[in-house]
């Protein structure tokens, strides 16, 4: 699990495929039921599909039937090919194929990435920072991909003399990482190999040590933190810290000055944080002992400590601590930042003389400058709806803070404000070819809640567009583990807005728009306010007549994917069709099985099965318990065989029970990708492609096939 993601026709395809003269359609896929029953402290439940579930991915009928799947939707999609391949077109259309990042300085050095024309990867490159340096390439991810289903380089870090570089890879696409290391003088590739790490990785300043997290092969919990030193075998590696409670999770960071090397321990209620110098990372201080709903993060600059915490605090508060102070726990805290109940402190970041805080307030993210004189700062944008976010800021000598801000309309610019003068420059505006912002138009609105909670949703959709209950709703949403979903435009998204969709995010409570209230309002035995919040916001924009009932889609993955689930169950009627990418299903039986990878340290966010009462809630939301003999909407549900975040048999066995159970004649179509993990296939077009497929459908479905007249020719 660790479900952890955000997934952002003139008739139906039965209609489609109607046409007179043409071959009937092949039947769904049929699977076999085997009586199993699934034990818990709270009882046995039928379970006819288990057996679906095969850890080594090797059981002939369990392929079988898979390859089924994605025969049949091959056949049922096959009209729908030439709409494909246009949104496929039109997306790319909008990406500027040769583009680079903004570069950014560290330890002397300019990084940045660069795709070519064509190029799924990039190649990622610095230089000098001194006149006339050229660019050399770190790494050639085009070549590296190579010969590889799935290829994804998810961490590297630069040792502080700057001539060693290790990475995290994988070419399976179940997260279970390998360390590798190079010199960047010669090129050599070391021998020094470590497989299952996480991809975090650190160096100590001794340009000869190694930091990462080990992963449990079985689990793929990272639980112990590890000191590897090159040209020694992996067998030698050192435990610096191993965290036996599996409720927890573990990662390494060096702080901003880059005089510290922390160790990081967290569950959803509860964090603990060690750190030693980075010259010597051996002994360890902690920062303040863990305790339940007490959560915190520290770094360092300027000879003292500053601490985001949610001690007295429900929506997080800065502290400070000085470095003679650190290891006293809270009795040593200052506050830097007042509680407040109106502000949510995201993140933040220390430089000399101040700090940047990212902070959420009315549904928006946002971000303020603190000076140590105590002068705050609000950074300002003209938009209802929007998000700014802190950039890459890797040196704090410096009055200069990068920051990101996008909505629907504005593609993500690039900004510098100078948190002395006041000063701010555009670095780069990020290129959208053949996309004029001017055409649409974005609105942020409050949906009541059947519980009168006011749920904030953003709004995009084509000028010309009209508010008269006719238009088709896409609706997205993900709503868990306090992850927001923020607006930004997106290449993929234009065609459909050019077809006349109206585009929604719903801000529903799980995730933290407004604060920590909205995630604890919405997770544990709060869960379902997530799915109603949802179907309340359909129901809010047909009644406002922004879009028409009987033309709405809705879109989920992973956690979301649940949410979709969910809905499924509680609401049918209210949706036409609705798109499920690596959904978690199965709730109840995948929560009761401390086997399944990440199961155990997420407890705290959907409750522990072995206690009824949570069993009880859980089990009353669970899509795949919940299926019944009723109609669903047409749906498309994408899984991943190698998926370490949710495993394939969750959305397997849903499909094959809702294939056996339901009573509507809708598509029902279950793409499994069998080379790739949680988020589907590495490479920035194989994905694109992936989601033109699905896309497709969705329009179809809607009956939007057809591009809008250009706005000057509409007037």
């Amino acid at each position: 699990m660790g479900r952890i993601i955000e997934w952002v026709a003139i008739g139906s395809l039965a209609a489609t495929q109607a046409v007179a003269g043409q071959v009937a359609a092949p039947a769904p896929p049929t699977v076999e039921r085997k009586p199993f029953q699934v034990s818990s402290p709270n009882g046995p439940r039928e379970d006819d599909y288990y057996w679906l579930r095969d850890d080594t991915r090797k059981d002939p009928a369990m392929l079988a039937y898979l390859a089924a799947e994605n025969r049949y939707a091959d056949a049922q999609l096959a009209p729908l090919k030439p709409l494909e391949a246009a949104l496929f077109a039109e997306t790319v259309s909008h990406i500027k194929q040769d583009d680079s990042t903004v570069p950014y300085r560290k330890n002397g050095w300019w990084y940045s990435q660069a795709f070519a024309t064509g190029a799924d990867y990039p190649v990622i490159q610095r230089r000098a920072d001194r006149p006339g340096a050229a660019a050399a390439a770190l790494f050639d991810e085009p070549a590296m991909a190579k010969g590889h289903g799935f290829f994804a380089l998810s961490d590297w870090a630069v040792s502080p003399d700057n001539r060693l570089v290790a990475w995290a890879e994988d070419t399976v696409g179940r997260r279970q990482y390998v360390l590798h290391v190079k010199d960047l003088a010669t090129g050599t590739i070391a021998t020094d190999t470590v497989a299952d790490i996480e991809p975090n990785l650190v160096w100590a300043d001794d340009d000869r040590t190694i930091l990462y997290v080990a992963k449990d092969p079985v689990t793929l919990r990272g639980y112990r933190a590890m000191a590897h030193v090159l040209g020694t075998p992996a067998s030698a590696d050192r435990i610096l810290y191993e965290e036996k409670d599996d409720s927890f999770s573990l990662g390494i960071e060096r702080t901003a000055d880059d005089r510290y090397i922390c160790l990081t321990v967290g569950s959803t209620v509860s964090d603990e944080q060690r750190c030693a110098p980075a010259a010597a990372p051996t002994a360890f201080t902690v920062v303040a002992p863990r305790a339940r709903e007490f959560r915190y993060g520290a770094d360092h600059q300027g000879g003292r400590w500053i601490i985001r915490t949610n001690r007295d605090a429900r929506n997080y508060k800065l502290v400070t601590v000085a470095d003679a102070e650190l290891g006293k726990g809270v009795a040593a805290w200052r506050d830097l930042t007042p509680a407040s109940d109106r502000v949510f402190i995201e993140s933040f970041r220390p430089f000399d003389g101040f700090v940047a805080i990212d902070q959420r307030e009315g549904g928006n993210r946002m971000i303020r400058l603190l000076t140590d004189a105590g002068r705050s700062v609000p950074v300002r944008a003209d938009e209802p709806a929007f998000r700014m976010a802190l950039d890459v800021n890797e040196e704090v000598a410096t009055p200069w803070v990068r920051y990101s801000y996008a909505s629907l309309v504005t593609p993500t610019t690039t900004f510098e404000i100078n948190a002395t003068t006041g000063e701010r420059r555009v670095l780069k505006v990020a290129p959208v070819p053949g996309y004029d912002p001017s055409n649409y138009v974005t609105e942020r609105v409050w949906a009541t809640a059947r519980d009168g909670v006011k749920v904030p949703v953003s709004l995009v959709y084509r000028k010309g567009v009209k508010r008269d209950g006719t238009a088709p709703l896409f609706q997205y949403a993900y709503g868990s583990y306090g992850i927001s979903s923020d607006p930004s435009v997106s290449a993929e998204r234009i065609g459909m807005l050019d077809r006349g969709v109206v585009y929604a995010i719903a801000h529903i409570r799980g995730g933290q728009e407004l604060g920590r209230r909205w995630y604890d309002d919405g997770h544990l035995l709060h869960k379902r306010n997530s799915f109603t919040d949802f179907i309340d916001v359909t129901r809010y924009l047909v009644a406002q007549k922004y879009v028409a009932k009987d033309r709405v889609a809705a879109l989920g993955g992973s956690a979301g994917g649940l949410l979709m689930g969910a809905v499924a169950n509680l609401a049918p009627a209210d949706y036409k069709v609705m798109v499920a990418q690596v959904p978690f299903v199965d709730v109840v039986t995948t929560m009761l099985d401390a086997s399944i990878p990440l199961t155990t340290f997420e407890y705290d966010e959907w409750g522990d099965p072995r206690q009824k009462p949570f069993y009880d809630y859980m089990l009353s939301y669970s899509p795949y318990d919940n299926v019944a003999a009723k109609a669903y909407p047409a749906m498309y549900v994408g899984s991943g065989l190698w998926d370490s975040q949710v495993q394939y048999y969750e959305p397997t066995k849903w499909v094959a029970k809702l294939r056996a159970t339901r009573t509507d004649a809708n598509p029902l179509l279950f793409r499994v990708n069998m080379e790739a993990g949680h988020g589907g296939k590495s490479g920035r077009f194989e994905r694109l492609r992936q989601n033109a497929e699905w896309e497709a459908f969705v329009l179809s479905q809607l009956g939007a096939q057809r591009l809008l007249s250009p706005p000057s020719a509409a007037g």
